[in-house]
Parts: structure tokens; sequence; C-alpha cells
């Protein structure tokens, strides 16, 4: 089954194409070469509220996580296009066991990069480019260090000198950028957090130009596709070998609590060291050895600005097989909501509690994001913390039907049982996630299955198995349609949910005829046979499907063919028209299509047979 993260067409160029649909790369050129990201396309139509504009700073100097999350469930060409997409701006750290890289935005755009490797540096790019001297560069590097606080960046300083052109800068920090997001494309593992700052970095090769007059920006899109197009050529040509790419993490042979030591510093500095030793160790405990994780998707997303606790629960969820990412401003809250969604995965979104009388962690901010959210997204389920002892946001919490209230520790409430507090809840959040994780067996999955079960039952298969997929569909879909392969065009003949209430059963859907185009969406569901579950901004669905019935509130579309003798006789059409979206199995809808098919094969046999029975006893 091909669905969000998986198969997305029309990217320039053939060579493009083919490797944005193995990197997932979301960028499609629609009519008139106008290029637009799925993402924001997907998300905009039903979360108005979702603005993509950059995120708000926190003046002071320190750094604000906008969010987190590792790699393993959200891929670094993930992330990079949601910074692009939402026009981000701050540090990308990616960090693995090799080191950390970073990837410096600006409004969308990549403007700075930090290799983990310190011989690969912007100067020594530029040097090995021709653009400037070893003695050019060891001038420049001498004058940053006499400027000290108020030093520019490197590159911007040359140009300002005008020993480097503006295209040779970009060209060098184009090169610095590739390597890095190169590199970066090898770790099977890892973690990123994006760090919004406000002020300049002390770091003579990562900046965040805010204050400078010039800037030099590398498009965000360019760079990474031309990133993939050099990893899967030193893939081809053996220059990046399997054994160069780190294996799976296994235990560190140093003390586990040694890894949270310098974390607990930076995020706890209010706690003694005593007390910081004590809640390593706890932490450390949980590195030891990885739970089998389940075979469903396990995910939560922590919507809060407490780094510490968004740290620990992380550490504890990890190794029993649960994907965290931590969020600190709707926006991004929204868009792993989305991407966990189009991951087949229902998340369970854990809301911190109430930080202050007013702002975003007000009580009434809470309380009303909360509510955006289960109107959005009403098959997650809503996790409420609450402070220790406060009954009244508790029953609040309960009243707006969440799932659970769980206490959480209080560093100014409760001082002198703070660690202790710690260790119980994550302890808690950690059992009570894992027990969830079982329940995962949805109402949509069961339907499917009895779909199944049904297709056994037809007494008459080449007459109903497309209706019965039909009806089928329509118990999980709010539209459904019967689309009948036909030379070279669909022609339309059953619909449910279209033009009339879903209850009022399955209609006649006259006149509804679609030109197969190609390349397009539906020739290749006609031509390979899969099962699609997908946004799609494919020309032919928008300017003959839904022009005929409507859009739905977003482009998700379920394709589910049926073949008969190794070729698609029919396509179910299905979309969740007003409602929202829900993840779908993959599996089971493949497994339907599958047994739809046998079931198809098997009556025509069936009948084939029957009618040279009939023709033998005739002749004799």
């Amino acid at each position: 089954m091909y669905c969000y993260d998986q198969k997305l067409q029309l990217y320039e160029g053939a060579g493009d194409g083919a490797r944005a649909h193995r990197h997932g790369i979301r960028r499609i050129t629609g009519a008139g070469g106008i290029v637009t990201d799925v993402i924001a396309e997907f998300i905009a139509p039903k979360a108005a509220f979702v603005e993509a504009t950059s995120t708000k700073v926190y003046r002071g100097g320190a750094p604000t996580i906008s969010f987190t999350g590792d790699l393993e469930h959200f891929p670094i060409v993930d992330v990079i296009q949601l910074l692009h997409s939402t026009k981000k701006s701050g540090i990308l750290r990616v960090a693995s066991r090799k080191g950390e890289s970073q990837l410096v935005f600006k409004n969308g755009c990549i403007v700075s990069a930090n290799h983990l490797n310190s011989s690969v540096r912007i100067g020594k790019i530029l040097v090995e480019l021709n653009i400037i001297s070893q003695e050019t560069l060891s001038r420049a590097l001498q004058a940053q260090f006499r400027a000290g606080t108020e030093r520019k960046p490197l590159i911007v300083m040359l140009i300002e000198w005008g020993v480097v052109k503006e295209g040779d800068a970009y060209r060098g920090l184009e090169q610095l950028i590739e390597l890095t997001v190169l590199e970066i494309l090898t770790w099977k593992k890892g973690t990123f957090t994006l760090e919004v700052l406000s002020s300049g970095v002390s770091n003579d090769h990562c900046y965040y130009p805010e204050r400078i007059s010039r800037e030099i920006n590398v498009d965000t899109q360019t760079v990474l596709m031309d990133s993939l197009r050099i990893f899967d050529e030193k893939m081809r040509d053996g220059e990046l070998a399997e054994k160069d790419i780190p294996e799976e993490e296994g235990p560190a042979e140093c003390d586990p609590a040694a890894l949270h030591r310098q974390k607990l510093e930076e995020f706890a500095p209010s706690v003694t060291a005593q007390e910081r030793e004590e809640l390593a160790a706890f932490l450390g405990g949980f590195c030891i050895a990885r739970e089998t994780a389940g075979e469903a998707p396990r995910s939560m997303i922590l919507f809060s600005p407490d780094r510490l606790i968004g740290y620990a629960v992380t550490a504890v969820c990890a190794p029993a097989g649960i994907t965290v990412s931590v969020a600190s401003e709707e926006q991004d809250l929204d868009l792993i909501i989305v991407k966990a969604l189009a991951g087949n995965d229902v998340p369970i979104l854990v809301i911190d509690a109430p930080r202050q009388a007013d702002g975003r962690f007000s009580p009434k901010e809470i309380s009303s994001l909360r509510q955006r959210k289960q109107v959005h997204y009403p098959n997650i389920g809503i996790i409420q913390l609450v402070a220790p002892g406060d009954a009244t946001f508790t029953l609040h919490s309960y009243s707006d039907g969440v799932r659970a209230v769980l206490p959480r520790p209080s560093l100014y409430e409760r001082r002198e049982s703070y660690v202790a507090d710690t260790i119980q809840f994550l302890t808690a959040i950690r059992v009570f996630l894992m027990a969830t994780a079982f329940e995962r067996e949805s109402f949509t999955a069961g339907r499917l299955k009895a779909a199944i079960t049904r297709l056994a039952n037809l007494r008459d298969p080449t007459k109903s198995v497309a209706r019965n997929l039909l009806e089928s569909v329509a118990g999980i879909c709010e539209r459904s349609l019967i689309l009948i392969v036909h030379n070279e065009e669909l022609v339309a003949d059953k619909w449910i949910g279209i033009g009339g209430e879903r209850m009022g059963g399955m209609g006649p859907a006259p006149g509804l005829r679609i030109p197969l185009a190609r390349p397009s969406l539906l020739s290749d569901v006609i031509v390979w046979g899969y099962v699609y579950y997908g946004p799609t901004e494919d020309e032919t669905v928008w300017k003959h499907l839904f022009a005929a019935i409507g859009p739905p509130s977003r482009s998700l579309v379920l394709l589910l063919p049926l073949r008969r003798q190794g070729e698609t006789v029919a396509l179910i059409y299905g979309d969740f028209g007003g409602r929202e979206a829900v993840p779908l199995d993959g599996g089971l809808l493949e497994i339907l299509a599958s047994q739809a098919e046998l079931v198809l094969e098997s009556a025509l046999c069936q009948q084939n047979l029957a009618m040279t029975v009939r023709q033998e006893g005739v002749d004799s």
C-alpha cells in the first residue's frame, strides 16, 4: 500500500521523481509549473488556525525549544521540509552516537550549517574551491578573534572585504550544507531539536543572522534534492557502503546514567547535584535494553515548554518502543499530529499543566487548545497533566472528555519531594502509555476484517464483488464511489454519501466520466494494482472527480483496485468528506483487495468450468 509517506508524484524530471518517491519528498508541480508544499496544502483546509509563519521568538537570548523528535519515526527529510514549509527560524540540532550536526534556518531558508566533523568548515571549503587562499582564511579568522562578541560570520566578512563574490559564497555555503545533510542522511537513528534563538550564536561556523545586513540564503528544496542525489550516487558507486551507515544503537559500554547527567545539568539547574544524580540513575536504568515494540506504531506527543519533563518522558518511553515528540507551539503540534495520522498511527496527546495566570499555558488557553484538538482530531486520545492538588482543573478536564488526568511534579509546590515525585510520575505515565498501546485495534480495523469475511460468503461474486467493496469502503469513509475501467476512461457506476446522506444507501452515479491521463495517480493505481491512501494534488482527480463531487476538506483519498486476471477492472474510491480523516491499516486494505481478486477469479473459474461441462453434455 502506498500512503502519505510513500508516494507523491510529479516532481520535476524523471530522475528526481524516482528519488522523491524513495525519500518521501513532498514538493510537487501543479498546473502551470507552480510548486506547492504538500504538507502545507494538507493541513491548511481544516486546520485554518495553523499559521505558516515564522515561530515567535522569546527575547532574552535563551533558546526556546520549538519541537523535538527522533529520526527513526520522523526522517530528516520530513523535518527539513516542515521547517521550510512553515518558515521556521532557529537552529536544528541533529544528534546521533557519532556526534551532533546543525542546520541554521531563517524563515525556512537554510543560512548556515555546522558539520560534526570539525575539519568540514566554510573556510576550508572556500580554500578547496580555490575561492580564497589559506593566507586570506587565516587573516579573516584572526580578525574574527579580535572582534570578540561583535564578530561577523566568516562568509559575510569575506564578502565585505571584497575577496569573495556573493555567487562564490553561495556556492561554498551550499556545499557545506549539502555535506552536512549528506552526513545526517546516513544516520539510521538519532534525535533532533529545533531551538529558536533571538540573538547570535557564539560559534565561528554556526550563526543566526538576525542583526547582520547581508545574508546568504540557500534554497532548502534545491539543496535537499542535491543532497539526496549525491547520497544515491554514492550508494550506487559503492563510495558509501552499508558499513559506513551506523547500525542500530546498542547498550552503551559506559555508565548509562552518564548519558543523562549533562542534560540534567542543563535542564534542571535548580535541583541539587545529589538530586540530579538520583534522577540520572533512574533514567539510566531504561538504557540497558530496549523492549520489544508491538507491530502497530505507538507514539505520544507531549505539548509542553518544560525541557526536563520532555527529555525525561522521552528517556523512559523510547526503550518501550513508544515514540515521543515534544512541541511547545500549536503550529508544530498540528504538524506532528498530521504526520502521525498520515503514517497510520493514532498518537496519544499529552498536554502539560497550566503554568501561569495568562499566556499560552494559562488554564483558559490550555482548555481552548484541548477543545480545538478534540474537534479537529477526534480519534486521538488526550491526557491532561495537572499540578498537585489542582482539583478544579482536573474536574474541568474530565468534563471536556480527556482520557486521563495525571498529576505532574512541581518544583515550586513540592520542592522537598520533587525528584521522588518526578520518578513516580515517569513510572506511572510509562505504564499507562504501554497499556494504552495494546488497545490500538480500532473500529476501522474491525470493519475491514468484517469486510474480508463477507467476501467469502457472496452468492454471485461476479455481480456483487464491486458493490460489496463499495459498501465496505462506505463503512469507513464518508463518501465512496465505484469507477469502472472502460477503454481510456473511468465511468462512475454507484456511489454512497455523494449527493445525499450516506445513510440513504447506494445510488446511481450517472454521467460522470474521468479520462485516464498519463501520468496520473489514477492511471498508476490501475496499471500497478496497488492500494493507495494518502493526499493527492493530481490534476486529473481535481479537474474531473473533485469538480463533479466537490473536494473533501482534506485531500486524503483511498483508491482500492478490483483486479481480474491481473488487470484492474474497477476502482473503489473513498474520502472522508467534511470529517477528520482516520488512519487506515494498509495491510488489511491490501488483504481486502487481494481477497476480492481471489473471490472474483474463483467465481469466474467456476463459471467457465460449468460452461465447459454443459458444452460437453451437448456435444455428447
